[in-house]
């Protein structure tokens, strides 16, 4: 990387890639020192409470010795393929990457050349009248919809009222027009009644007449008797009208 248009746009940043690989390899060696050198410790303050001769220190300081070692091999070689890793791919510069000038005028870049404190905190006032704007509406909105709501559930119940109102209005002039249907029917019958009692009668004071009134006086009853049937039959006729 170094000599490289990767190393040129780092630098131009601000940024070594190659300091901070450094600083963790020294980091994960700091760690493996102070892990086995705590784990020697405190093996040998187990292994001398019982041992007067410092023997088996000795032995426990070399067995710790090696087991450092062959996890130190097996480490770098880890850490080494990591430093690798990182150069080519993490820290690499793709092909056609131009460095931003000092006149560049993108929006996308947050600390750039000619931008100061003054600058982006009238931006942040800006935003932040925006979102309050926006909660505003967001507000209105909400009680527009409630509105909304509650005309839908008050047309709802309206119309409910109203349909149960022309129900009942139907049922009560069903009813009422059957009830008069009935009187008129009741009527119609007594009426009925009425003309065939009269017709009987008429017959029987016709039969007694022709044997004890003069010619003259049968045909002044026959035509009295006939306007008679005549009221009868135009009752008849406005009930069934009426009807």
């Amino acid at each position: 990387m170094e000599g490289s248009m990767s190393e040129a746009a780092f630098d131009a940043q601000n940024l070594n890639p190659r300091r901070f690989i450094n600083e963790i390899l020294n980091s994960v060696d700091d760690i493996i020192d102070g892990a086995f050198g705590f784990a020697l410790e405190k093996a040998s303050e187990i292994t001398d409470s019982g041992d007067s001769s410092g023997g088996r220190s000795e032995e426990l300081a070399r067995g710790v010795s090696a087991i450092r070692q062959l996890t130190q091999g097996v480490l770098d070689k880890r850490m080494e393929m990591w430093e690798k890793y990182c150069l080519r791919h993490c820290f690499s510069v793709p092909e056609g990457f131009v460095l931003p000038t000092a006149d560049s005028s993108s929006d996308s870049l947050l600390f750039q050349e000619g931008l100061d404190d003054g600058e982006l905190d009238s931006q942040l006032g800006s935003l932040r009248n925006k979102l309050a704007a926006a909660g505003m509406k967001s507000v209105e909105l909400q009680k527009e919809i409630r509105s909304l709501d509650n005309q839908s559930t008050l047309s709802h119940s309206l119309h409910s009222y109203v349909a149960e109102a022309i129900e009942l209005f139907e049922q009560n002039s069903a009813d009422k027009m059957f009830q008069e249907i009935g009187e008129t029917a009741s009527k119609l019958q007594a009426k009925i009644e009425e003309v065939k009692t009269k017709r009987k009668g008429d017959k029987e004071c016709t039969r007694i007449g022709l044997t004890e009134i003069p010619c003259k006086k049968q045909h002044m009853a026959r035509n009295l008797g006939i306007p008679a049937k005549l009221k009868d039959i135009q009752e008849v006729a406005n009930i069934l009208r009426n009807m």
